[in-house]
């Protein structure tokens, strides 16, 4: 082989060495976050715990870990679409958060990437799982049991109002947490001779026409129920109590 061939080839072997280890550099992994509210409000203190979870197990977002994140903001209708995304990007890793339905969409969207869940529902009565002792499959998560709580929440507040003799409750009723959440709630207040006044609100014009009209109807007060849309607008709906002076829980 001549000289001149030999170092030529060199020169190619070191052009094209750097290109073929990096295609052999293993990616960042990335993290589906799929949420049916928005990352505003309430979610902020659970997105900035969700970050700091990860930190805590050596990953930093943008350093060693990426993120897509997908916010159906309020609009349920959304998250099979949105599930669906993140399995065509083929993360590692979904996590569905604060809606029964984005759950089910990424469960439905995938049976091979694995899920980790939050859910205020019984996850085995709503179909999610089969068992808390063995979720099998490739789902797993956390159960918060809001709906448990729902019928203490609504006897505090009579013990905090007792002169209130009806209550106007804001529900979403397109999540499947209000099912449990309504069930509960009226089995209370019949226990404890309470009047109550359903108002279903999924968007920001329903909830202003929830606190319309209170002194008309003699509501004695405003209960909201556990729901991720609701709670993102906890805000405004305090501010809306405080104009219309009604009590709020």
């Amino acid at each position: 082989m001549r000289r001149r061939d030999f170092l030529g080839g060199l020169g190619l072997v070191a052009t094209t060495w750097p290109f073929e280890a990096r295609a052999q550099q293993p990616t960042m992994p990335v993290i589906g976050f799929l949420s049916g509210v928005s990352p505003t409000g309430a979610l902020k203190g659970a997105l900035a715990g969700f970050r700091q979870g990860l930190a805590e197990n050596g990953y930093t977002e943008g350093v060693n870990v990426a993120i897509e994140y997908r916010w159906a903001e309020g609009r349920y209708e959304r998250l099979a679409g949105m599930a669906d995304d993140l399995v065509r990007r083929n993360v590692s890793v979904i996590f569905a958060s604060a809606s029964n339905l984005g759950i089910q969409a990424a469960k439905t969207a995938t049976t091979t990437i694995p899920i980790v869940f939050t859910t205020a529902t019984d996850p085995v009565e709503s179909g999610i799982v089969s068992s808390l002792n063995r979720p099998a499959g490739n789902i797993t998560g956390l159960n918060l049991m809001f709906y448990v709580v729902e019928a203490k929440r609504l006897e505090l507040f009579h013990e905090l109002v007792p002169k209130a003799a009806t209550i106007r409750v804001i529900a979403n009723r397109s999540s499947p947490v209000a099912v449990l959440s309504e069930r509960n709630v009226r089995q209370a207040a019949d226990a404890i001779g309470l009047r109550l006044d359903f108002v279903d609100a999924r968007s920001d014009k329903d909830i202003d026409a929830a606190f319309e009209m209170l002194a008309e109807k003699q509501i004695g007060g405003i209960f909201i129920m556990s729901d991720p849309y609701l709670s993102s607008r906890a805000n405004g709906m305090a501010a809306l109590a405080a104009r219309h002076k009604a009590h709020e829980l």
